[in-house]
C-alpha cells in the first residue's frame, strides 16, 4: 500500500501554517490482483461467448431460438461485468486529522437538511432524534442551521419538533460539558457503557434527569400520535416556521439555557394533487431554495429522516478535504457510508450493502470520486450551480460567502418567512429545471467528490427488516436507474464523452444493473424445459470446452468469496449476498423494468411508495432468526415462485429421461444450474410450505 499525505496551507495574519488534514492510501496489493484477474477472467469470458456464437451459426445446435436467448443472457452477465472491474481498477481509502484545523479557523456555514413524509411509515421520534443529533454537531452554532421538510405537512411533526428543540437546548449543553460523542440521545439512553467517559455523580445525576426529560418528550410525542385523526394532509398551503432564530433564545433560566443553538426551522411545501410533486427531490429542491434566505449555508449535509449522526465530527472530517486549497475547487461532495444499527448477525438481506461501501465506493474514490448515496453527504451548495470553473452564482444567492446566519427584527422575519412559502409552492417549480437532473452530472460538469469511511460510523440508521420493504426501494431504484440509462443522459453516450471512461462505466453498472432481471429470467426458464426435454445447451464434461465455461463460473465466485474473506467476512457472508442477488434480480429488478415500461406505455403513472421504517416486533423476531419474511410481498414473489416450481418440475421430469439415455455428460451443466437454483430459492419455498400449513390449520 502507498501511502500520500495531503497538505493544506492557511494565511493569518500574515502567518503561515501548514497542516496534514487527510492522506490517502492506494491500495497496490488490491490493484495487482484486480488486474491479473480482469485480464484472465475476460479471456476466459470471451472463450465462452466464442463457442455460443460459433455453434450457433454452425447450426450444430438446436432449437435455435433457446441457443439464442441463453447467449443473449450470457452476453448481458458479461456487459454488466465489464461495467463492474471499472470499480476494481483503482481502489483507495483516506483518513482525516481533525486536530490538525487550526482552533481560528473561520468554518463556513452548514445547512443540514431532513425530509419527512409520513408518521406512520417513518416514526415521528426516529426523526426527531435525527434532528437532535444535527443540532448537537460539533459545529460553530452560529454557522449551523438544521431544516426539516414536512411532506405530509402534519401537526404532529410540528409539535414533535418544538418538543424537540425543548429538549435539545438542555441535552446539547449535557453533551458539550461531558464531551459525549453519541448525541442521538435513543441511542445514548440505550447503551451499556457510556463511551470513554468519567463517571461520576455529577455525571450519573444529570444523564438520569435527562433521560426523565426525554421519555417525558417521548410520551407526549407517541401519546399525539396514538390520537391524531388525520397523519397526512395531501391538499394543503405552503407553511415554514422558525423553531429557533436569534431572536428566540431563552437563557433566563439558567447558565446552560443560554448555551447558543443552531438555527432550526420547519418547512412543509405546498402539495396539489393536480401539481407536480417530484417526491424527495422536490422536497430537497425547496429546503435548498428557502435555506438561502436564512441562512445560505455554503455547505449542505443531506440525511434520511432515520439517519442519525453518530459521531458530531463528522462535518469537521468533512471539512478536512473542503478545506484543502488544492482540493476544494473542484471538490462537490464529501460521502460518508451508509450504514445501519439494527442489522443481524446473519444479515440475511445484505442490509449493510458491504460489496457497495467495502469495494465500489472505495473504487470510485480512485477515479474522481464516488456517487452521491442519497444521505450522509456533505455538499458545496456551488456545485449546484455550475461548473468548477464557473464563477458565476445563483441569481438568488445572497451575498453572504461565510454563512452567517442572519439576524432579522420582527417585520424582516414576518417578511422572510412570507417570501419562504412562496419558495416552496408549486407555482415555483413550474417550468424550471429543479428535480429534473441526475445526481451523477455533477462528474459530468468536472465536480470530483471524495469518500470517507471512518472506523467510527459517522452515521446510523435503521434498515428494512422483511422482503417486502427491501423490494419496494429496489423497485423504485431500478425504474429510475433505468430510465436514465434509456435516455439522452446515459453515462455511456451523454456521460462518457463529459468525464473519464471508467467513471462512465461505473455509473453504468449503477443505472444497467436492473438489466440483471433478463438474464435471470432466460437462465430461469430455458435451460429447465431443455433438461425436460433432453436438450443439452453446455459441453459434455469431458470437452475442453467444459473447462471454459467451469472456469468463467469458478473465476467469478472466486473473486467474490476472496473480497468478503480478506474484508472479514465469512463463507455465509458471501452465500447471503450471492442468494439475496439472484432473489433481488429476479423479483425487484423484475418489477422496476416493468415499472418503467408501464410508464413508458401510458398504462401508469410515477407513485411514490414510501418505504416502511415503523419496526414490527414479529418481523424482528424473524430477521434476528434468519427467517425470510414474504408477508405483503407476494406480488414481488411471482416471478421467482413462478421459476422454483418450473424448475422442480422440469428437474424431476428431465431426471427419468437422463437416465434413460445416459446422457448425463451432456447435461451435467443443467442439473448443477436445477441444483443452485434450488439451493437460492430454498427461502422462497419454505415460506410456501409454511404458508400452506397455517391455511390447512
Amino acid at each position: 500500500m502507498e501511502t500520500v499525505a495531503l497538505v493544506s496551507s492557511y494565511d493569518k495574519e500574515d502567518m503561515a501554517s501548514t497542516k496534514v488534514l487527510h492522506s490517502c492510501t492506494i491500495l497496490t496489493h488490491r490493484i495487482i490482483t484486480n488486474r491479473l484477474h480482469i485480464l484472465f477472467h475476460f479471456t476466459v469470458t470471451l472463450l465462452l461467448l466464442y463457442y455460443r456464437i460459433s455453434h450457433f451459426f454452425n447450426g450444430n445446435s438446436l432449437p435455435a431460438l433457446s441457443w439464442a436467448l441463453i447467449t443473449i443472457s450470457e452476453i448481458i452477465f458479461t456487459f454488466i461485468w465489464c461495467l463492474t472491474q471499472a470499480f476494481r481498477w483503482r481502489p483507495l481509502s483516506r483518513t482525516v486529522s481533525i486536530d490538525e484545523i487550526p482552533a481560528n479557523m473561520n468554518l463556513e456555514g452548514l445547512d443540514v437538511f431532513v425530509c419527512t413524509a409520513d408518521p406512520r411509515k417513518e416514526p415521528t421520534m426516529e426523526v426527531m432524534n435525527t434532528i437532535i443529533s444535527a443540532l448537537a454537531l460539533d459545529y460553530p452554532p452560529e454557522k449551523l442551521a438544521v431544516y426539516l421538510s414536512d411532506d405530509g405537512g402534519s401537526y404532529i411533526t410540528l409539535y414533535a419538533l418544538k418538543e424537540a428543540f425543548a429538549f435539545s437546548k438542555r441535552w446539547l449543553p449535557f453533551c458539550m460539558k461531558y464531551r459525549i460523542k453519541t448525541r442521538c440521545p435513543e441511542a445514548f439512553f440505550s447503551l451499556a457503557k457510556y463511551e470513554e467517559l468519567s463517571i461520576t455523580d455529577e455525571f450519573s445525576a444529570k444523564k438520569d434527569e435527562l433521560e426523565m426529560k426525554y421519555n417525558l418528550f417521548k410520551r407526549n410525542v407517541e401519546k399525539i400520535c396514538e390520537d391524531a385523526s388525520n397523519y397526512v394532509v395531501f391538499d394543503r398551503p405552503a407553511h415554514a416556521e422558525i423553531i429557533h432564530g436569534d431572536t428566540y433564545m431563552d437563557g433566563n433560566e439558567n447558565d446552560e439555557e443560554s448555551t447558543k443553538m443552531p438555527l432550526l426551522v420547519y418547512v412543509s411545501r405546498e402539495r396539489r394533487p393536480s401539481k407536480p410533486h417530484r417526491f424527495k427531490a422536490g422536497a430537497l429542491n425547496a429546503l435548498l431554495r428557502v435555506s438561502e434566505k436564512f441562512s445560505n449555508g455554503p455547505y449542505l449535509l443531506v440525511l434520511d429522516c432515520d439517519m442519525y449522526c453518530n459521531d458530531p465530527t463528522s462535518a469537521r472530517q468533512a471539512m478536512c478535504f473542503h478545506l484543502d486549497p488544492q482540493m476544494s475547487p473542484s471538490l462537490a461532495f464529501v460521502q460518508f457510508p451508509q450504514m445501519f444499527y439494527n442489522i443481524s448477525k446473519n444479515d440475511i438481506y445484505d442490509n449493510q450493502a458491504r460489496s457497495a461501501y467495502r469495494i465500489k465506493w472505495q473504487g470510485m474514490d480512485g477515479i474522481r470520486g464516488p456517487s452521491l448515496s442519497g444521505t450522509g453527504f456533505y455538499l458545496k451548495r456551488k456545485a449546484l450551480y455550475g461548473s468548477p470553473n464557473c464563477e458565476d452564482k445563483h441569481p438568488s444567492e445572497v451575498q453572504r460567502t461565510s454563512g452567517e446566519l442572519m439576524k432579522f427584527s420582527s417585520e424582516e422575519e414576518i417578511a422572510i418567512l412570507k417570501e419562504a412559502k412562496l419558495l416552496a409552492s408549486c407555482n415555483y417549480e413550474r417550468n424550471t429545471k429543479w428535480g429534473e437532473e441526475a445526481s451523477y452530472l455533477l462528474h459530468c460538469r468536472g465536480w470530483t467528490s471524495v469518500y470517507l469511511c471512518p472506523t467510527r460510523p459517522c452515521f446510523l440508521g435503521c434498515t428494512t427488516i422483511d422482503m417486502k420493504d427491501a423490494l419496494v426501494q429496489l423497485v423504485k431504484w431500478s425504474s429510475g436507474l433505468l430510465q436514465i440509462g434509456l435516455s439522452r443522459f446515459s453515462p455511456l453516450s451523454y456521460g462518457v464523452s463529459r468525464m473519464s471512461i471508467l467513471q462512465s462505466m461505473c455509473y453504468g453498472y449503477f443505472i444497467y444493473q436492473p438489466l440483471y432481471a433478463i438474464a435471470f429470467l432466460i437462465y430461469g426458464i430455458i435451460p429447465q424445459l431443455c433438461f425436460l426435454n433432453g436438450i443439452p445447451l453446455y459441453p459434455k464434461v469431458l470437452s475442453p470446452w467444459f473447462v471454459v465455461f467451469s472456469t468463467v463460473y469458478l473465476s467469478a465466485i472466486g473473486q467474490q468469496l476472496h473480497e468478503v474473506l480478506s474484508d472479514g467476512g465469512t463463507t455465509l457472508t458471501w452465500w447471503n449476498e450471492q442468494r439475496i442477488w439472484v432473489i433481488k434480480s429476479v423479483s425487484g429488478s423484475c418489477f422496476g423494468c416493468l415499472d418503467l415500461f408501464m410508464k413508458w406505455s401510458g398504462i401508469k403513472k410515477t407513485t411514490f411508495r414510501l418505504t416502511n421504517k415503523a419496526v414490527d416486533k414479529d418481523k424482528l423476531e424473524k430477521y434476528e432468526k434468519g427467517e425470510f419474511d414474504f408477508q405483503g410481498a407476494t406480488m414481488f414473489m411471482i416471478p421467482l415462485s413462478a421459476l422454483a416450481i418450473l424448475n422442480m418440475a422440469c428437474f424431476i421430469g428431465g431426471l427419468g429421461g437422463i437416465i434413460l439415455r445416459r446422457n448425463y455428460e451432456e447435461m451435467f451443466g443443467q442439473i448443477f444450474l436445477s441444483l443452485f437454483i434450488m439451493a437460492v430459492s430454498y427461502p422462497m419455498i419454505q415460506g410456501l410450505l409454511r404458508r400452506s400449513k397455517k391455511e390447512k390449520q
